[in-house]
């Protein structure tokens, strides 16, 4: 696809990070982007900076979505292009005891699904509401439109801790090609990024001593991720029109240790 100033853009988790990253990258090619985000003054802050459109949409509730698609498509038009980043994540052993009073506990299921309305569900409610309404517009190259969707490295080689975060990344890995084969008669495309260790909000409030050594574990390049080398993926697979029903990590050849 090609990517100019006739196409538009949903990037959830647009307002920072990973997210905002790749709405800079799209815009930087002249696609008119929305961003879909909670955090209201950061979104507006970038999404003026880049001459696009903030909707504060919470992933979770299926109205919040379907008004933030909705306000999208009356500022630009039926979008296009559709790239999930929005996310979040815990760590929570399945059970464990406590150090000082042996107290044992479990990984309370309201976090658990917490995480998974987040990352899965809300990932795939955007991508049902973006495909139902790519389905109404004219094919242009053969394509009608593009999803890209944000997993990560822990769907595969999660670290203690990660029991909601890699279930919720792993379903996302696993709903990439159903919902590729789902619309390859309607020409839209899916893929999934799965990130390795990258230098987003979630690493940025560690101690930098704490950051350097995570990059260190990183065979090569020995450093955190920079979110636009996933904005530049990104792009790529929306351009790539063979680029369809694949998940591939971005991660500098790591493979994590169980913790």
């Amino acid at each position: 696809m090609d990517l100019n100033s006739s196409v538009s853009a949903v990037v959830t988790g647009g307002a920072s990070g990973l997210g905002e990253a790749t709405a800079r990258a799209l815009a930087g090619h002249g696609v008119k982007v929305a961003l879909f985000d909670l955090q209201k003054d950061r979104g507006e802050s970038v999404a003026a900076e880049i001459g696009g459109l903030f909707c504060r949409v919470d992933v979770t509730n299926e109205d919040s979505v379907g008004e933030g698609f909705a306000r999208a498509r009356s500022a630009y038009g039926q979008e296009r292009i559709l790239v999930n980043c929005a996310g979040t994540a815990n760590a929570i052993r399945t059970a464990s005891r406590d150090r000082k009073t042996g107290e044992i506990r479990f990984f309370p299921p309201h976090e658990f699904d917490k995480v998974i309305q987040i990352n899965l569900v809300g990932t795939f409610r955007c991508i049902a509401h973006a495909a139902a309404g790519m389905l109404t517009l004219e094919t242009i190259g053969g394509e009608r439109g593009v999803i890209v969707n944000t997993a990560s490295i822990a769907a595969e080689d999660g670290q203690m801790g990660q029991a909601a975060y890699s279930a919720s990344k792993g379903g996302v890995v696993g709903l990439t090609l159903v919902v590729a084969r789902d619309l390859s008669q309607e020409a839209i495309r899916c893929n999934t990024i799965m990130p390795g260790l990258f230098d987003t909000p979630l690493l940025q409030g560690m101690p930098e001593t704490l950051r350097q050594a995570l990059g260190a574990q990183v065979p090569f390049p020995a450093r955190l991720g920079n979110p636009v080398e996933y904005a530049s993926l990104a792009l790529e697979m929306i351009r790539n029109g063979y680029f369809n029903g694949a998940c591939v990590r971005l991660d500098g050849a790591i493979r994590m240790p169980p913790r």
